[in-house]
């Protein structure tokens, strides 16, 4: 069980935080485009140091917390998952209080 530890976290975002999505109707997942910019080049940068710090030997993912699946430089698939899930929650969190406040605006939109 312990070896699904990191992917019962990413799912307990999931759950905490995509419903907003339908409640609140905050079309986060409607504007692929955007979310794409907002999360990729930064996921990008941590994926980068992810590398760098198991490749150098700074850190490890302990094989007995993650499924087993692991992509270059022993980074595991939750990891990838995880500069993915948790910012789109982020996102999902700021729209769904600018839903409710109406008048909140930034980025672009000012």
């Amino acid at each position: 069980m312990l070896k699904f530890g990191y992917f019962a976290m990413l799912g307990f975002t999931v759950v905490g935080s995509f419903w907003l999505e339908f409640i609140f109707k905050v079309g986060v997942l409607r504007r692929l485009k955007r979310v794409a910019l907002s999360i990729l080049p930064v996921a990008v940068i941590f994926l980068i140091w992810d590398y760098y710090a198991v490749a150098s030997g700074h850190w490890f993912f302990d094989e007995k917390q993650v499924v087993g699946i692991y992509g270059p430089a022993g980074v595991p698939l939750e990891e990838f998952l995880f500069f993915i899930i948790v910012p789109l929650a982020a996102l999902m969190t700021i729209e769904a209080v600018r839903a409710v406040k109406k008048h909140w605006k930034f980025g672009d939109e000012q």
